[in-house]
């Protein structure tokens, strides 16, 4: 039986994308944070590009199912939303690899994390989003 000092004072959902490269860098990086096992996660080729594009609906849908899952289960308060650079959805969905200039792949990120950013806070007012782009360093660039 859980008891309130088995919840966290947070309880963040993260998104971010499936691309095998970057599992490490992710896990070292909410860890980082103090939010090693602390945290679900949902994982979307594409992140928030794999939510908000039309190519792939059911996506979408799982996304959403997962956000109001997790808020029923654990009232969780933060969403982490986290992209990456050289992604291959990106690519595929949107048919133009932006990895050759840096400021233009960092635009078309911010704009799909932007659009899920507001789409969170229509449907979840009350959850905190943060937005991130990871590059295949592991460093992180938070977009605001």
């Amino acid at each position: 039986m859980k008891n309130d000092s088995d919840t966290p004072d947070k309880v963040i959902l993260l998104l971010s994308c499936m691309d095998y490269r970057l599992i490490d860098q992710i896990q070292r990086y909410m860890t980082g944070r103090g939010l090693r096992n602390k945290y679900y996660h949902i994982i979307l080729a594409g992140a928030s590009l794999g939510v908000i594009t039309d190519q792939q609906p059911a996506w979408s849908e799982t996304f959403w199912e997962h956000v109001d899952l997790a808020v029923k289960l654990s009232q969780i308060n933060e969403v982490i939303v986290m992209d990456h650079r050289d992604c291959g959805a990106y690519k595929l969905i949107l048919g133009e690899d932006f990895v050759e200039d840096r400021e233009r792949e960092t635009a078309i990120h911010a704009e799909s994390l932007k659009d899920l950013s507001q789409q969170i806070h229509q449907k979840h007012p009350n959850l905190k989003v943060e937005l991130l782009l990871m590059d295949l360093d592991g460093s992180i660039e938070k977009i605001s």
